[in-house]
């Protein structure tokens, strides 16, 4: 009788065991399956976080890149407009300086020229030394006893360099001289015409050093139209 009072007690203890165990598995693995989901959804998101920060990162360097581009871009453009605005600029002068040239000689056949010379100029150089001022002294001598008269100043240069900076020396050239003849000695800057043309209208088309130094040059040419006033009875 003992021993199955002991037996069942046994039997009792096995029995609560296995309901206490299938409790905890019942309430735990829920919890523990829940607590796995959060920790994968976690893990998810991390990742998905990582990878638009690494496109963010990405987007901001394509955009900065293409800022960059476009900047050079408009800085080329903004470059290229400014030297066609300098090309019309230039081009507009000449029109100018020729259209003025041709209203004072409308008349052609009434003026005559009554002197000349030629001023010639070192390699890249515009500036006049003493020999070039006292050749041009005497060009303009007999100015003063002239009436009807314009004196026509054309600077040029060689073929070295280019055809824009040749332009541009020719005219400095040019104005080395009237700003001589006009400044300090007093011709009337009303009667000179003055243009720079470069390269054009060669005194000597050679190669050598001799024919490049001709070309260096600015022309000075006095015209006068008292003669032909006085044959048709004028004062």
């Amino acid at each position: 009788m003992k021993n199955f009072s002991m037996l069942m007690l046994c039997a009792s203890v096995l029995v609560t065991g296995c309901a206490t165990k299938n409790y905890v598995r019942q309430t735990v693995t829920p919890v523990q399956t829940k607590v796995d989901q959060v920790a994968d959804q976690e893990n998810k998101t991390n990742t998905d976080l990582a990878q638009t920060k690494q496109d963010v990162a990405k987007n901001t360097t394509d955009i900065a890149a293409t800022d960059e581009k476009a900047t050079g871009a408009d800085q080329k453009a903004g470059e290229a407009m400014t030297k066609a605005t300098g090309a019309d600029m230039k081009a507009d002068q000449n029109g100018k300086d020729l259209g003025m040239l041709r209203q004072t000689v409308m008349n052609l056949d009434d003026y005559k020229v009554v002197n000349s010379g030629s001023i010639l100029f070192g390699f890249n150089k515009a500036t006049l030394t003493k020999d070039d001022k006292a050749q041009l002294d005497m060009l303009i001598a007999n100015t003063s006893g002239l009436k009807r008269y314009f004196i026509a100043v054309e600077g040029y240069t060689d073929q070295t360099g280019s055809a824009a900076y040749n332009l541009e020396l020719s005219r400095h050239r040019a104005d080395a001289v009237v700003q001589y003849m006009a400044g300090q000695k007093d011709v009337d800057f009303n009667h000179i015409h003055t243009i720079g043309l470069g390269e054009q209208k060669l005194a000597d088309d050679g190669k050598g050093k001799d024919a490049r130094a001709k070309n260096r040059r600015v022309e000075v040419k006095i015209y006068s139209a008292d003669g032909a006033f006085s044959a048709q009875g004028g004062n």
